[in-house]
């Protein structure tokens, strides 16, 4: 993996891990219905932290050019995947940088195989 692609990758994983506190983090309607528990908030927002939780311990294939930047994981019985994207600061146009943090805005999408 070239030096660009390694530090994407861990700017990626550090999303993931919800260490980056410039990241956002989205999840799709479809997605948060989905692991609507009834009308229970709080066990829809522990159904949201368990999610992250799993796509934090997401595994990834040993590919040399692997952003760590698109996964699928199975959670609770249900195909979840997940893709980051990379923007400016103003969240208005693609980073020219990914690699660099002091110019790039990380969003994670969340959602059902059918949203993507």
């Amino acid at each position: 993996m070239t030096d660009q692609l390694s530090r994407i990758a861990t700017l990626n994983d550090r999303v993931r891990q919800g260490l980056d506190p410039a990241a956002r983090i989205v999840i799709t309607a479809a997605c948060a219905a989905a692991l609507a528990e009834g009308s229970d908030p709080d066990a829809t927002l522990r159904a949201h932290g368990e999610l992250l939780m799993a796509i934090d311990r997401c595994a990834f294939a040993a590919d040399e050019r692997d952003e760590r930047r698109r996964g699928e994981v199975l959670f609770r019985g249900r195909a979840i995947r997940f893709a980051i994207d990379y923007y400016d600061r103003s969240l208005e146009w693609g980073s020219e940088d990914p690699g660099d943090p002091d110019v790039t805005t990380r969003v994670m999408t969340i959602m059902l195989p059918e949203d993507d």
